[in-house]
């Protein structure tokens, strides 16, 4: 009863909310129907329905090597490098940008920012190879003419995931910073006007007011990243490394494992079981760091 009388009570909420929570449903929760396949031995023949199921099988070809440990690791350590760099670098942008006393180029600036976010990883990952490749890289080309040995970056696995990670933070930073930035708009003028009155310079004020205040958003951004951190950027890894296996030590993540055992092994079943393994540990990833959040502070927990 309690429930019909708050969709009534807020009718309109909830109709402004209706075409998102048909996106989520027809896109995000009736496709999770497949993780079916992975206990099933597919059959294109008889669908998904239709084909026998065989319990855990399918997860065999996955735990039984190493492979599982090594993407595993691969996938948290460079989910981890992004989280913590993006949202440092993106939270002092915004801090640096709301300091710009000029209009025109403040907004000249953000834009400047914002502008990788718009750029397909394709693009990015032919701008990589022009300044990294051996032969005719730029970067190569700037150590040659200083005088320094030229360096086969794309034979070197232990540099990519500073690389990768400052790939990232170039394209995304942008993005993250314009949420911090309204998030400092809307902090109440009246705490700089009584930091002033007591004598506290800008860079105190940034200290000792603004940073703090961006403490919930901080860690809503963290969690929606955790929730995900157990989801390499397949369009990010596969468009820059692509089946280089020299670099798959530090780079292979499980959506690159899964999608290379999908295309070599033609089977959708054993593929689907990576997908099941990713898509539980994130579950559980982000159960366990809402909670941690909760203990700490409840009220910038998701729930």
């Amino acid at each position: 009863m309690g429930f019909f009388r708050e969709i009534r009570k807020n009718a309109d909420l909830y109709l402004l909310a209706l075409p998102g929570l048909l996106f989520l449903i027809i896109f995000a929760y009736i496709p999770m129907s497949g993780h079916l396949l992975a206990f099933k031995k597919y059959q294109l023949t008889n669908g998904i329905w239709g084909s026998p199921w065989v319990g855990f099988d399918n997860f065999k070809f996955f735990f039984q090597g190493h492979d599982w440990i090594l993407v595993t690791f691969n996938t948290l350590f460079l989910n981890g490098l992004f989280i913590v760099f993006s949202l440092i670098i993106s939270a002092g942008l915004a801090i640096l940008l709301n300091e710009i006393r000029t209009k025109l180029f403040k907004k000249l600036a953000q834009s400047i920012i914002f502008l990788p976010y718009f750029i397909s990883w394709l693009v990015v990952s032919l701008m990589v190879f022009a300044i990294l490749n051996t032969d005719n890289g730029l970067l190569n080309k700037f150590l040659e003419s200083i005088g320094l040995m030229q360096i086969p970056w794309f034979q070197k696995s232990e540099v990519w995931p500073a690389i990768l990670t400052i790939i990232y933070v170039w394209k995304f930073a942008g993005y993250y910073s314009v949420i911090f930035l309204a998030s400092i708009t809307g902090i109440s003028s009246d705490y700089y006007e009584a930091a002033e009155i007591d004598g506290a310079s800008r860079q105190q004020q940034i200290i000792y007011i603004t940073i703090p205040l961006l403490q919930p958003v901080i860690i809503m951004l963290a969690l929606l990243g955790v929730g995900r951190i157990f989801y390499g950027d397949f369009g990010m890894i596969y468009g820059i490394i692509g089946d280089n296996g020299v670099l798959f030590p530090t780079t292979d993540v499980i959506d690159t494992y899964s999608f290379r055992a999908l295309r070599q092994l033609g089977n959708f079943s054993m593929s689907a079981a990576v997908v099941f393994y990713q898509s539980v540990m994130g579950l559980i990833c982000i159960l366990l760091f809402n909670g941690l959040v909760r203990k700490i502070d409840k009220d910038s927990s998701l729930f």
